[in-house]
């Protein structure tokens, strides 16, 4: 008996031979000639045939060319006449071809199925193993789907009910029963009772430790395709799959590291994060053979299901730098992309980027521009390069102005800022009306966020860039505070750390002499205020009139700075800037100092030699 590689070739074969003939000739598919390589009683068709030796075209009344002969030689000479060259030439042995519609051809190769080709072959299938029968019916099927068949067909539908009854005997590996689920999912979609039923019939196989790698990717493919979260079989499935794949990652392939992660974010699995962190430690150890767009595929699905290990980065570290050169450019601004979201300082990588900005920025699209300066800027980092790179961007900005997005150009502007570069001539642009309009045009009003950056750019012209004679915001766009729940701007005060400082505080001063979130006229948010008179003397607060200067105390926790590093986000940075810019005496007080204080009594000394030598310094 034939094998089932065998078996679907010859359909395959059959089907292509049945759309060539039908494009042929339609009478062509009719009795008369076997198909070739169709085992049993297959479809039969008539061969194409010569329709005969025509040398000229109709059109052409030339008659047939005799020989002549010639007189006065021993040896008769046969001559032929010349036909006139104006005559199109075909060839003797090419036959009559009619065009055929593509609805005429689908059901010629109808016909071929709903003759006696598949009841032959699945009888023929019938004894075979429960694997070799699973895969053939498989085959058949992606045929059906191949040529056009429907899901009402009834060759599909008898394939179908044959797929159902050896479903129900069990017994088939993982990739036959993945190769069922992916070709009904296609004729039927989600909803297909095969498909119900591979998924049904797959929990068993992977809980006995059957699938293979390359199995247990396209097992999570199919799952992505159809996972119903309602249902018990498929939850259950799914959790025994995660199971298994923990056990086998350390034999993933980069590609296959990349779809399992893909699938993961399509099937929401946040919460896997077990699993997440072995993809990523094994992900760390490929990092060199991943291709590009493996890359952008890993990078995306972990900044959706938002995790991060210093492995990966020490991967990226070390092997982005080499080949930044000559990537896709989507590849650095989405590697600058994932740093900003894990929020990654990474010197090897943003100076590779930086010096590829210098170098090629006119490869890139304005949105990859973006990305790029956006990361430096949110992520306090100035390179090494930094002049030469806003030398270039000035460039970019000057000759594409008009291809940025309104609010991706606002995104550019606002990041330059934190790095304290005030690009002016760009700024009153973005402050020009016609500008204005224009971002209101873009369909919704403008949100918050881009009144926010807006707001921050004019504080930055009017506190740090006193020379600028140009537009201003108008009033009526300014946002009252800078806080929000996207933390965008500035990140609301450790509620640990005030806990931690607020006894020794009050020792220190003699009494609560202080205020807690206080927002500013110009809407920052003051974590603790310390007001004092004019002779330098701590005020309680009902003396607050009589100010004459203050201090503001900046309890900076975890998320004020880089995770990897003890820099403060661009926000950051830009807020105390634009706080002494005010008149406010900054004084920083991080958790990394805070958290190494033991006992109360460090903790008041730790206090008095932030805030007193501050005090002493306004007495001057």
């Amino acid at each position: 008996m034939k094998s089932v590689s065998c078996l679907s070739s010859s359909v395959r074969a059959a089907c292509h031979h049945t759309s060539a003939c039908s494009l042929l000739n339609p009478s062509l598919v009719r009795s008369g000639g076997r198909c070739p390589n169709v085992p049993g009683r297959g479809v039969v068709v008539q061969q194409p045939r010569v329709t005969g030796v025509r040398p000229y075209h109709r059109m052409n009344s030339a008659p047939v060319p005799s020989p002549v002969s010639l007189r006065g030689h021993d040896v008769h000479q046969v001559v032929r006449r010349t036909p006139p060259a104006a005559g199109p030439h075909l060839s003797p042995y090419r036959p009559h071809i009619k065009q055929q519609d593509s609805a005429a051809a689908g059901v010629s190769i109808q016909s071929l199925f709903e003759g006696d080709v598949i009841p032959e072959l699945c009888s023929r299938l019938a004894d075979s193993p429960s694997k070799d029968r699973a895969e053939g019916l498989a085959t058949l099927l992606g045929a059906c789907a191949e040529f056009g068949l429907g899901a009402q067909s009834p060759v599909v539908q008898r394939l179908t009910q044959e797929c159902l009854l050896l479903l129900c005997k069990g017994d088939i590996g993982v990739a036959q029963l993945c190769h069922l689920g992916e070709v009904a999912h296609k004729l039927e979609g989600s909803k297909s009772a095969v498909v119900t039923e591979v998924l049904n019939s797959m929990a068993a196989a992977v809980e006995e430790d059957a699938a293979s790698p390359d199995e247990a990717v396209r097992v999570y493919a199919l799952l992505a395709l159809c996972y119903d979260p309602t249902s018990q079989r498929q939850t259950f499935l799914l959790s025994t799959l995660h199971r298994h794949t923990q056990r086998l990652v350390h034999r993933l392939k980069a590609s296959q590291v990349s779809e399992v992660l893909q699938a993961l974010l399509k099937l929401q699995q946040r919460q896997n994060i077990s699993l997440v962190l072995r993809l990523i430690h094994r992900a760390s150890q490929l990092f060199s053979v991943f291709s590009d767009d493996e890359i952008i595929k890993v990078l995306s699905a972990l900044m959706i299901l938002g995790q991060h290990h210093a492995e990966l980065l020490a991967a990226m570290e070390k092997h982005l730098p080499g080949r930044l050169g000559e990537c896709d450019p989507e590849l650095i601004s989405t590697v600058m992309e994932y740093c900003l979201q894990m929020r990654c300082r990474s010197e090897p990588i943003f100076e590779a980027v930086a010096e590829n900005f210098v170098r090629h920025a006119e490869r890139h699209t304005t949105l990859q521009i973006a990305k790029q300066t956006v990361a430096m800027g949110r992520l306090n980092y100035l390179p090494q390069c930094s002049s030469q790179m806003f030398q270039k961007l000035e460039s970019i900005l000057s000759t594409r102005f008009s291809q940025f997005q309104p609010r991706s150009l606002i995104e550019v502007l606002h990041a330059c800022i934190h790095l304290e570069r005030f690009p002016l001539n760009y700024t009153s642009q973005v402050f020009n009306p016609y500008f204005l309009q224009r971002l209101q045009a873009q369909g919704d009003p403008l949100d918050r966020k881009a009144l926010a950056q807006l707001t921050q750019l004019h504080l930055s012209t009017s506190l740090e860039c006193k020379h600028y004679c140009g537009p201003k915001l108008p009033p009526f766009l300014h946002v009252n505070k800078f806080s929000s729940m996207d933390q965008a701007f500035e990140t609301p005060m450790n509620g640990l750390m005030y806990k931690l400082i607020k006894g020794p505080l009050i020792r220190l001063l003699g009494g609560k002499f202080y205020s807690t979130t206080i927002i500013t006229p110009s809407g920052y948010t003051i974590d603790v205020e310390i007001c004092l008179d004019e002779d330098g003397y701590v005020l309680p607060l009902p003396q607050w009139d009589r100010t004459d200067r203050r201090m503001a105390l900046c309890l900076d926790g975890k998320a004020h700075f880089c995770s990897n590093t003890q820099h403060l986000l661009g926000k950051e940075a830009t807020k105390r800037r634009h706080l002494r810019r005010m008149g406010y005496e900054v004084v920083q007080i991080p958790h990394f100092e805070l958290e190494k204080l033991r006992t109360q009594k460090e903790q008041i000394q730790y206090l008095q030699n932030k805030i007193f030598p501050t005090i002493f310094k306004f007495n001057r």
